[in-house]
């Protein structure tokens, strides 16, 4: 963590940032979700630089360095909220001289909804986003996928992996088992249990809980929602509602729902379609 007081920046996301900074182009953040770390999203980071940007990945706060790492530790994901986790961003794209593109998959894609209803976005893309406070279906497959959390509820203060036949049916479900595994092997790591319960119970919580998004925010920018057509952990009747409610917003919103694909369609081997869309919807609004 940084020496500066009440920072919760790494050495190195403070590198990512001058490196930013001194590039004077227009920075893309991007914001990862639970069970990954932000290294998912390196052929995202080469794809967009190639295109004429700068990127930056922060972590979650704390977050392990390695994939390794973070299975021998999976107490280190232990009690992270969503407000917490959104802090930590906003504070790495406070210390940037340009208002960031920000990219955001699952519980990513929520933190990204959040940062856009604070002013601070030059453009958003949510993909697969985790439901915010006034989403209100819940699918069978989203309750199943998030069940291995949801079953214990010691596990809003643990760190939980999944097992490979849950990020299967959770993840992995459009893919065939060999890349599913490769996936699983080389990308998965435990996740913080809190977010999910946050969510789930947001619309108990008369207060508005930290899955609130300011979606009425005039500054919030353009907005695009990406949904995959078989995600289980977040189907399109999440991504729907979400698209609904963001759309009443004056600025730009739009929806693209990528056919055949599930919640793994950041990282496996069509994360270029995604990619593509993300890039053309960047491009009409940042020159």
């Amino acid at each position: 963590m940084s020496e500066s007081t009440g920072s919760t920046l790494a050495d190195w996301e403070r590198e990512e940032i001058a490196r930013a900074n001194a590039s004077d182009l227009t920075p893309v953040v991007f914001v990862h979700g639970l069970w990954l770390l932000s290294s998912s999203w390196q052929p995202w980071r080469d794809f967009f630089e190639d295109n004429g940007f700068i990127t930056l990945a922060p972590g979650w706060p704390d977050d392990p360095a390695t994939v390794a790492e973070a299975r021998e530790h999976p107490e280190a994901f232990a009690k992270k909220m969503v407000q917490q986790v959104t802090d930590h961003y906003l504070e790495a794209i406070a210390a940037l001289d340009q208002a960031p593109v920000v990219i955001g998959h699952s519980f990513g894609g929520l933190i990204a909804q959040k940062i856009a209803g604070e002013g601070v976005a030059a453009a958003t893309v949510s993909i697969d986003n985790a439901p915010f406070k006034g989403v209100l279906p819940l699918p069978a497959s989203a309750l199943k996928s998030a069940s291995p959390v949801l079953s214990n509820p010691a596990n809003a203060k643990r760190g939980v992996a999944l097992t490979f036949e849950q990020f299967q049916y959770g993840w992995a479900n459009a893919l065939d088992e060999a890349e599913a595994r490769r996936l699983y092997d080389t990308l998965h790591v435990p996740a913080a249990g809190a977010p999910l319960f946050q969510a789930a119970f947001a619309n108990f919580n008369p207060f508005g809980g930290e899955t609130t998004v300011d979606s009425k925010n005039p500054e919030r920018g353009p907005m695009l929602i990406i949904g995959g057509e078989k995600d289980h952990t977040v189907p399109p009747a999440i991504t729907d509602a979400s698209y609904k409610i963001q759309a009443k917003n004056p600025g730009t919103t739009e929806e693209i729902t990528i056919p055949g694909r599930g919640h793994s369609l950041t990282i496996d081997s069509g994360w270029r379609e995604v990619a593509d869309e993300a890039l053309a919807f960047v491009q009409r609004f940042i020159q």
